[in-house]
């Protein structure tokens, strides 16, 4: 089963704050244990908003927008994509996840399972 845990966007991810030295020194040695475990698939940090655009479509007419986008907490900062044999073992190694933005400072990830051919998405 594939799992992205995708990492929410701050003010300070989007005006292109990197993270202080120890946060990510605690990032990389989580990513280091993903790979030792041999479940970690991909991850990476993402530009912030400014540096990208949208398409919007509506209507059967596709819009483009450049960023940046004022609505920073639905924005992703990044993701790291695991595969792993259950629904808990994602769950743990999402708890072991470093506070994104920093100790002390409010962040959010959020842990999705891919849609996978042999397992078709829960439809609410």
């Amino acid at each position: 089963m594939r799992y992205m845990i995708i990492v929410k966007a701050s003010a300070a991810s989007e005006a292109g704050t990197w993270p202080e030295a120890a946060l990510q020194a605690r990032l990389a040695s989580y990513h280091e244990d993903l790979a030792r475990a041999g479940v970690l698939l991909d991850a990476h940090a993402l530009q912030p908003s400014a540096a990208g655009w949208r398409l919007r479509h509506r209507g059967g007419q596709a819009a483009l927008a450049d960023g940046p986008f004022d609505d920073a907490a639905s924005l992703i900062a990044g993701y790291t994509l695991i595969q792993v044999r259950s629904r808990d073992e994602a769950l743990e190694w999402a708890r072991r996840f470093p506070a994104p933005m920093g100790e002390f400072e409010d962040g959010e990830i959020e842990l999705r399972p891919l849609v996978e051919p042999e397992r078709p998405a829960a439809h609410p």
